[in-house]
């Protein structure tokens, strides 16, 4: 059924690397050991490239039994696991539209998002059925429910079930003889948004852009690690980025807790593992945890960090604590590996190859060289566009990609981040950067982290309020000198009028500020 038009990109990409991974074992014993390169459970199970592929065969064959086909979506909740790639790539193979679920979602937002996606099937975690009973009850067939783990009243269907559907299936043949016919271009994947302004959005991949990006990212971010430290949640586009990027590089995937820090330390000393991705959030945790009980993470060489600008003094403190340097990177749901990774302590980013840049001013017009103005994406990497049930996927523009992200042009195809456009303040006129503020206030050595917002104000538009997350034995009264330490590093006009003390500021699941919660509070 397979055609020029008509074929599978990531299920190709996969097959190519275990066909890659098979040609340089020149002996039964090598090819032996070279097959069992791809992915080690939490539990410690090896997966090899065959062994998913054969496992994705499996259960699109077993979906599409169920009366699954192409188009249809397919609502995917559960946690890093084997099966979870399986499900994913089964997706893929059979031209369904995978369709993870937020795992911090509660019931009402479940409820939502389930009315929104119109799912055909459902694929989850038995321990988080719980909160899904009205919602599958209203929306998904019994029969196509199914379950990994126990089976309940809710979802009678179980993965076994799903998977023993056919019989055992060579990964050759998951590109022949059990083959569905898939548009490479039409949407693969509906990838939730952050929500930290609002109700997510779902962003709409194609098999054709998550193969792009799976290049990008194999290329500026894991180049050539050998054991990818995998802890990003796979319900998030970093998650399945980066297992689709680390498949292509063939790196083995040691997938870790990503709630644990201690865990991903051990892990990382028992495989060696040479490169990672991380939230900040999760830089610093790590950082704690070493700092408590050091381990022996050497074999470190490549390790990434994206959200929020980190610091130079977390990037200082990473060099320091783990032996290798800590790279920048800039992310995004709709236009990942459009910008390549910094390696610089000045957080440039260049766009990678066959992207195409614009910074534009408020009124839609091309900044001069050297300004700074919204970065506009366009390329073979970006979305397809914002997805609703009613009326399919809303494509951007002419291609044309707005992140909403003010960016300076610095000369030579570089880019810094100033900031999220909807987060700049401006007070009196004058526009200040809440991440420039930030920077400054987590130079002073009482302040662990910062967040700052413009407050409304009839008068001056907008007034600038910080909270801080002091350090660890800082008491209230050192604020005064935080904010003495503020006003002799910025502008009058920038510096904060009032600093408010907090145990924990509030972020996303990938380490952004959440500025809503924070004005909320005021």
């Amino acid at each position: 059924m397979q055609s020029d038009q008509f074929h599978q990109p990531v299920v190709c990409m996969i097959l190519e690397k275990l066909r890659a991974v098979r040609g340089k074992a020149s002996s039964p014993a090598q090819e032996g050991i070279s097959r069992h390169v791809a992915l080690v459970s939490k539990s410690g199970e090896t997966w090899t490239l065959e062994r998913l592929l054969d496992g994705a065969a499996r259960v699109a064959a077993g979906l599409a039994n169920a009366g699954v086909v192409p188009g249809d979506r397919v609502a995917l909740h559960l946690g890093n696991s084997p099966e979870f790639a399986i499900a994913y790539i089964a997706c893929f193979q059979l031209g369904a539209i995978a369709a993870p679920l937020n795992l911090r979602f509660k019931q009402p937002e479940l409820e939502d998002i389930m009315a929104r996606l119109a799912p055909r099937a459902y694929i989850g975690d038995a321990g988080r059925v719980g909160p899904m009973a009205t919602a599958l009850n209203n929306s998904v067939d019994a029969q196509r429910r199914f379950v990994l783990g126990e089976q309940s009243a809710v979802c009678a269907m179980t993965w076994e079930s799903l998977i023993e559907t056919v019989p055992y299936a060579a990964s050759e043949a998951a590109s022949t003889a059990l083959s569905f016919a898939v548009d490479p271009v039409a949407p693969a994947v509906l990838l939730s948004s952050s929500g930290t302004t609002g109700m997510p959005k779902l962003i709409a991949h194609s098999q054709a852009s998550l193969v792009e990006i799976a290049a990008r990212l194999a290329s500026n971010v894991i180049a050539d690690a050998r054991t990818f430290a995998f802890f990003a949640p796979m319900v998030h586009a970093s998650g399945l980025f980066y297992f689709l990027a680390a498949c292509l590089s063939g790196a083995r995937i040691v997938m870790l807790d990503a709630a644990d820090p201690d865990g991903i330390l051990d892990g990382i000393e028992a495989h060696r593992c040479d490169s990672f991705t991380a939230s900040r959030t999760v830089v610093t945790q790590l950082l704690a945890r070493q700092a408590e009980r050091p381990r022996d993470v050497r074999s470190l060489s490549r390790c990434v960090t994206s959200g929020d600008l980190c610091p130079a003094s977390t990037r200082e403190a990473f060099q320091a604590a783990m032996g290798a340097p800590l790279h920048t990177m800039w992310g995004s749901t709709e236009g990942a590996g459009s910008l390549g990774c910094s390696d610089s302590m000045r957080s440039e980013y260049c766009p990678t190859a066959g992207i195409e840049t614009r910074l534009l001013d408020a009124h839609g017009a091309d900044v001069a060289a050297g300004g700074t103005g919204e970065l506009t994406l366009r390329g073979p990497n970006i979305a397809l566009g914002y997805w609703t049930r009613e009326t399919g996927v809303a494509s951007f523009p002419d291609g044309w990609y707005m992140t909403g992200d003010s960016m300076c042009d610095v000369g030579n195809g570089h880019y810094t981040f100033v900031s999220r456009i909807k987060d700049l303040i401006v007070r009196a006129s004058s526009n200040i950067s809440p991440l420039e503020v930030e920077q400054v206030l987590l130079r002073h050595p009482d302040v662990k982290d910062a967040g700052v917002v413009g407050v409304p104000d009839h008068e001056l538009g907008q007034r600038v309020v910080a909270f801080v997350h002091l350090a660890a034995g800082a008491s209230a009264d050192r604020l005064t000198h935080v904010m003495q330490f503020a006003s002799s590093q910025l502008a009058d006009y920038k510096v904060p009028e009032k600093l408010i003390p907090l145990a924990e500021l509030p972020r996303s699941p990938m380490g952004k500020m959440d500025r809503a919660a924070l004005l909320r509070m005021v």
